[in-house]
Order: C-alpha cells, then sequence, then structure tokens
C-alpha cells in the first residue's frame, strides 16, 4: 500500500482536531467544521493562518502537545504568506465549492498540512 493511500485511510488524532477546532474559534479565524477536516487539509490555504499567526498557531500547538521544535525550519516547507488574490476570491465566492478550492489551489501552493502535526503528534517531533 503506498504512502499516500495509507495516510487518507487515517484518522485524525482526536486532540489535535479540537485543538485545531478550539485554536480557531478561539482567534476568530474561522469557523471550522470538525468533521470536515482531513490529514490533508492546509494550515496555511484551508483554514487560512499564515504569516505571523501560524508562528503562534506552532508555538501554542508545541507546548499543548509537548512538541520537540528544536529541529523545525521553515526552509523545509517555505514560508507560508498567503495570497491576496485566493483572500479575494475567497471572500467573493466563499470557500465550500469544489471550483474556488481547485482555483486557490492553482494560485497558491500550501505549504503545512495538518498530516505534519499528526507527524509531530506520532513521534513528539516537529521536523
Amino acid at each position: 500500500m503506498s504512502r499516500k493511500l495509507f495516510i487518507q485511510m487515517e484518522e485524525i488524532h482526536p486532540q489535535l482536531k479540537e485543538f485545531i477546532v478550539d485554536y480557531c474559534t478561539r482567534y476568530k479565524i474561522q469557523k471550522v467544521d470538525p468533521h470536515s477536516l482531513s490529514l490533508d487539509t492546509s494550515i496555511d490555504l484551508d483554514l487560512d493562518i499564515a504569516d505571523i499567526e501560524i508562528d503562534l498557531f506552532l508555538a501554542e500547538f508545541a507546548e499543548k502537545f509537548r512538541i520537540d521544535q528544536s529541529k523545525f525550519s521553515w526552509y523545509k516547507y517555505g514560508y507560508p504568506t498567503g495570497s491576496a488574490s485566493v483572500k479575494v476570491i475567497k471572500a467573493v465566492f466563499g470557500y465550500k465549492s469544489t471550483w474556488v478550492k481547485r482555483l486557490s489551489h492553482r494560485l497558491y501552493k500550501p505549504k503545512f498540512r495538518v498530516s505534519n502535526l499528526q507527524d509531530a503528534v506520532m513521534t513528539g517531533k516537529l521536523l
């Protein structure tokens, strides 16, 4: 079984799902449906956590799950800056339609996904 297929079949850790929903609600980032979260959900594109907010998000994540982030570097992923054009498209059309999601993914390549957080929860290290 390929790694990608295995990841798609895997479920998100319940505490991780709860943390993401709680974080987005607490900081009024966006309303997140816990049932719509998957390992393929992008932190920067789908949840709209980018720039300095993602550093705060990762700091709280590391503190809550006691993750070692000493070896973490954005060089591996590329720093998530967001996209002004994607924000305009989301504001005008919303982000529920599949064509809006496809267009957004074409305009902005997601940098960081929930699967990266799940791996950190399992290993205890954010790499």
